[in-house]
Parts: C-alpha cells; sequence; structure tokens
C-alpha cells in the first residue's frame, strides 16, 4: 500500500496476519471471530485507517443516493428547521438522509463520518469548519463531497452555506450598546472546536472596543446548550459580582432559561435586566417578553443545502461559498440600560 492509496480488505489482513474472510467476519459478524482475533483486526483497521465501503459491496451503482448529516444536537430546536428542509430538498431529488449527533465533540464526529461513510454516504453535511486536518485527508482520500453549513468563510478548505456568525452578534451587539448598556455578561457555548460560539464572543468583544467600554466590564460564562444550562449561567453571572445589564446568550434556548431564572430571581426582564438571544426559533416569540435575538435563515440555509451537495456528488458546478443574510429581531426583552 502506497502512501496516498485508501487502505483495502487485503492490506489489513496482511497486517493482522489473518484471511481476508476473517477480516470480513470481523467486520460483519464478529461474534463468530475469537476476541484475540478481532483485537488483531481492530489494530490493522485502525492502523491504515480502512473504512469497509458497505455501500458498495450491495450494490453496482457508483452512488447510494444517500447523504449523511452530522449535527452538534439533537437535544433542542436549533438545527430542526433547517435539517427538515434539507432533508426535504433530498427527498425531491431521490435522495435519503441519514443523521447523526456530535454532541459538541470532535472526536464522535470523527467516528460518525467513518460510519456514514462506511454505510456508502455519497456527500456529508457538517456544521461549522473546526475540525482536524487527519479527517479533512480522510474525506479528500475517500473523494466524499462534504459541504460546511451555518458558518460562513471563503477561506476554509470545505465549500460552505451560512451566515457570518462575527457580524450577526456584532450587529446585535452594537444595536444592545446603543441602548446605554455597559455592564454586559455572556452565556456562550464552549468556544473550543466550536468556531460559531467562538466568532460570537468575538463579535461582542469587538462591539465593546469600539464603544471604548472596558473589557473587564464583560463577563463569560461557558455552558452547555439547554433551559436548564442557561437558568445556572444566568445565576451564576449575577452572584458572581457586578450584576450585568444586559445578557447576551449564545442562542435562543439559553436565553429563555436565563430569562425564566431572571425572573425567577425577581428581576424584571427587561427594565431589569436585558435579555438577547440567537437564531430566532419557535421559543423566541412564545416567551413573555419575546425574545430580542438574532433571525438565522433556518430553512432557506437547508434547502440551499441539499441543492448544492446533491450537486457536489453528482460532478456539477458549485460555489464555494454561499453566504445568507441573518438579521436582528428587536423585541421585548431588550430595553434601554437601568439608570
Amino acid at each position: 500500500m502506497t502512501n496516498n492509496s485508501v487502505p483495502t480488505l487485503d492490506d489489513v489482513a496482511r497486517r493482522a496476519a489473518v484471511s481476508t474472510a476473517t477480516v470480513s467476519r470481523c467486520l460483519n459478524s464478529p461474534e463468530q471471530v475469537s476476541k484475540a482475533t478481532r483485537a488483531r483486526v481492530d489494530d490493522a483497521v485502525k492502523a491504515l485507517g480502512y473504512t469497509p465501503n458497505f455501500g458498495a459491496r450491495v450494490m453496482a451503482a457508483k452512488r447510494t443516493n444517500t447523504i449523511g448529516a452530522i449535527i452538534p444536537t439533537m437535544e433542542n430546536a436549533i438545527f430542526a428547521r433547517g435539517l427538515q428542509a434539507f432533508q426535504d430538498g433530498l427527498r425531491a431529488k431521490g435522495y435519503t438522509l441519514l443523521v447523526a449527533s456530535s454532541s459538541y465533540k470532535s472526536d464522535l464526529e470523527e467516528e460518525q463520518v467513518r460510519a456514514l461513510i462506511a454505510r456508502g454516504a455519497d456527500g456529508l453535511l457538517l456544521i461549522g469548519h473546526d475540525r482536524s486536518k487527519t479527517i479533512l485527508s480522510y474525506l479528500a482520500a475517500r473523494n466524499v463531497p462534504a459541504l460546511v453549513a451555518w458558518a460562513h468563510d471563503p477561506e476554509a478548505v470545505l465549500p460552505s452555506i451560512g451566515f457570518d456568525n462575527f457580524e450577526a452578534m456584532f450587529n446585535l451587539a452594537c444595536k444592545v450598546i446603543a441602548f446605554g448598556h455597559r455592564k454586559i455578561g455572556l452565556i456562550s457555548a464552549a468556544i473550543e472546536s466550536n468556531d460559531r460560539a467562538r466568532a460570537r464572543v468575538m463579535a461582542v468583544r469587538h462591539a465593546m472596543d469600539q464603544a471604548d467600554i472596558s473589557p473587564g466590564n464583560l463577563h463569560i460564562i461557558e455552558t452547555e446548550y439547554g433551559i436548564e444550562t442557561g437558568a445556572m449561567a444566568f445565576q451564576q453571572l449575577v452572584e458572581s459580582g457586578t450584576v450585568p445589564t444586559v445578557v447576551f446568550c449564545g442562542n435562543d434556548v439559553l436565553a429563555v432559561g436565563a430569562m425564566k431564572q431572571a425572573q425567577k430571581m425577581g428581576f424584571n426582564v427587561p427594565s431589569d435586566i436585558s435579555i438577547t438571544g440567537f437564531d430566532d426559533i419557535e421559543i423566541a416569540r412564545v416567551v413573555s417578553p419575546e425574545l430580542c435575538t438574532v433571525h438565522v435563515p433556518h430553512r432557506k440555509m437547508g434547502a440551499r443545502a441539499a441543492d448544492i451537495l446533491i450537486d457536489m456528488v453528482e460532478g456539477h458546478p458549485y460555489p464555494h461559498t454561499t453566504q445568507l443574510d441573518a438579521s436582528l429581531e428587536i423585541r421585548g426583552s431588550l430595553s434601554a440600560a437601568p439608570k
């Protein structure tokens, strides 16, 4: 096997010192093989980076008409609209969608990339640009098209469709600061391996710098996305020192949790504390007051992503990057800073 070639079943068999039939049994019926032999074959598979192409094995066609999507979470509605539109677009052109969730863990995403390709996925939809060179090389070696969504970066290796997370949050932060807010809290997802969250934090810092607000006026809490975690993070913010007059939240789910906790603690939203979100999912208009947030064009992004990824799979021309607009939704959870 050369350095640039894709490892084969024969390569695995030679490295593990077993027959190709034994390798096949390990992959398809591991219960029929001894534990020691399975361990040798597993070690060889990992060392070589071998991916069994089950799709090619069961059909003669060059494509399986299956697309994989790996999203960070299925626990809330952040990605639901876009993914539904993505599936609808695929189905209209005869493709089936397989979905996996990485739980915001890069190692789990890599595992799922390999698993989806092993099952014959013709292409992949991924979220954000943060991932290792190893997995980028893996995709390139197998000639599997991958499209990034929910982020826009024309300089990135993989093509993308999305919006400018920095610009969207910067516009919101400038609007908030124009309301007189100077004591600022920020509840964010962990920024490591999450370029969207990192861009939003950087945007708030930049808006504060532009307004000559001291960096010391910003207090950041990183947490997992969820209503309960948003509530706990809000409590940490107000109990850790100076109470902010506004709390930016990395998405609407965190913001709703923060708002409920603020009201539970006796704060009036927005006269005591303003709260903002990001995404503009349905819950943003259900809470009282309605949530000031950034509207993300989820459905448009999902539908367009389906068209682009199918073009990539079928060898048609496609844009390397497609930028969509994210707009501000100024609602009742934002008001002027208290005097």
